[in-house]
């Protein structure tokens, strides 16, 4: 059976050393155990920066998953990943136009990364192996490797969402975007919405086509592409609430709660999460609702990232001051309404804070899915479960339908639907709750993952007639591989 190599901006395993299964998402999970299954390889970028770049491999087996990583000098770092990654294509994939930065040299530097990542990975491929790329860090990446004479079925997959045409078209050199993704075999997106704002650049700004089978078709090329909805390993993290870490955190929080309804959210401190909104919202419903201000508690986990980027200040400047005003306003000498923490939890201190909390606020202002919806279903008690509170624009709405679907613009219907969470009886609860179970078993991340393969293994042998001929033979890529799994720190790896 042939490899699979799964490639993408950070290299994330679960690794005994660090907490193992407690300590990861369940997507780094759901690749681990495919790499073990397929005896695959994890590339992508070690999280450090050097002075020079040297293309230097460093490989180590994790918890049976080969990893192999590339460290950046700290012009790439700057110029890939806070500056196109995180200032240009982050905030226009997120509707934010009037946070995207279009500089020339962030343009270059990804695409400068995007081919020494490249070049870094070729000499690991071999020819069966199929590779499977993640995320808008690395949009070019086929491109570079069909240039260097891989021709290998290489697939994509999009963690966020495709905007409309209309703001596509506002990024500089967006036709070369677009079309670097023909040289992958499959794209993945999240939702139909997202595919059909694909398609629709597609058709609309190049005049592309679809084919009898259903391929797209432009720049002389052809794909496929479809919605794969991403899940979360609902039954294993069932089974982690029940774990001691789990249980420990929950009866602390059941503690910390007594007589008061805990609502929680929790989110990576990002202006596409709808913070603000949220908290506003909560605001109303503490206006509102006066006689529910001592019985209800908003837990709010919100870790900080991209902390250099100027934006992500001042987004944590304002909630500092946004929190301070709710806070100052409706606090009592023993109670508090809003406890707001900016550090990270392991995922079994998750399950345990998810279980004991009566409704989630999950209100992103646009999101690709959010597995947070869909931990927070798992997690509940089934005789007694919490209510899901969703924005629309969630990716996930177009599943989790039984959630309470709310505009989280609106303050009103924030507040609305946080005082029917809290008043629901159980039998409509259990009712909804069933229901999205079901769905979140059923579309985990484990058929998400297979979902792709083998959507991916189905592809025909390339055959785009303008591809390139390939200027390095295939063939010569496993003598390659095999020159480097024949270095002595390889073979001590494998021993």
């Amino acid at each position: 059976m042939s490899r699979l190599i799964v490639v993408s901006n950070r290299v994330n395993p679960p690794n005994p050393a660090e907490g193992g299964e407690g300590s990861v998402g369940g997507l780094a999970m759901a690749l681990a155990a495919a790499l073990r299954e397929y005896s695959g390889i994890w590339f992508g970028w070690s999280g450090k920066t050097i002075p020079e770049f040297t293309g230097q491999l460093n490989m180590q087996r994790i918890d049976g998953v080969t990893v192999a990583t590339v460290d950046l000098e700290e012009t790439d770092y700057q110029e890939y990943y806070n500056g196109y990654a995180n200032k240009t294509l982050w905030p226009l994939f997120h509707y934010r136009v009037d946070l995207t930065a279009y500089d020339r040299s962030f343009g270059e530097g990804y695409d400068r990364v995007n081919k020494r990542f490249a070049e870094t990975l070729l000499p690991l491929i071999e020819p069966d192996d199929i590779v499977w790329v993640h995320d808008y860090h690395l949009i070019p990446l086929a491109r570079e490797l069909r240039r260097m004479g891989v021709t290998n079925r290489i697939g994509f997959f999009l963690h966020i969402p495709w905007p409309a045409h209309q703001l596509v078209v506002t990024l500089p050199r967006h036709r070369q975007l677009v079309e670097a993704l023909f040289d992958y075999d499959l794209l993945g997106f999240q939702t139909e919405e997202s595919l059909h704002a694909f398609e629709g650049y597609v058709f609309s700004e190049v005049h592309g086509s679809k084919n009898e089978r259903g391929e797209l078709q432009a720049f002389g090329r052809k794909l496929d592409a479809s919605a794969f909805p991403i899940g979360v390993d609902a039954q294993d993290f069932a089974q982690i609430v029940k774990g001691e870490t789990a249980r420990k955190t929950y009866d602390r929080m059941m503690a910390h709660s007594v007589f008061r309804k805990m609502i929680v959210g929790v989110d990576r401190l990002d202006y596409s999460k709808g913070l603000e909104e949220r908290l506003i919202g909560f605001e109303r419903f503490l206006h509102d609702h006066p006689d529910l201000v001592r019985e209800t508690m908003l837990l709010q986990i919100a870790p900080i990232s991209r902390d250099e980027v100027e934006a992500y200040q001042d987004l944590r400047g304002r909630l500092d001051g946004l929190i301070g005003r709710i806070n100052g306003a409706y606090a009592e000498m023993d109670s508090t309404p809003i406890r707001y923490v900016n550090r990270s939890y392991r995922r079994d201190e998750l399950a345990g804070i998810y279980r004991a909390a009566k409704a989630a606020l999950v209100t992103p202002l646009r999101d690709g899915m959010n597995l947070v919806a869909k931990e927070y279903v798992a997690a509940q008690d089934p005789e007694d479960p919490g209510v899901l509170i969703l924005s629309r624009f969630a990716g996930a709405a177009r599943q989790m339908k039984d959630a309470l679907i709310i505009n989280p613009n609106s303050p009103e219907e924030i507040s609305d639907a946080l005082e029917r969470a809290l008043s629901m009886g159980v039998d409509e609860r259990k009712r909804r709750w069933e229901a999205l179970f079901e769905n979140v078993t059923r579309e985990d991340v484990t058929a998400w993952r297979d979902n792709f393969v083998s959507a991916l293994r189905a592809r025909p042998d390339p055959v785009n007639d303008d591809r390139e001929e390939a200027s390095t033979p295939v063939q010569t890529l496993g003598v390659a591989a095999k020159k480097l799994r024949d270095q002595p720190e390889a073979k001590a790896m494998r021993a």
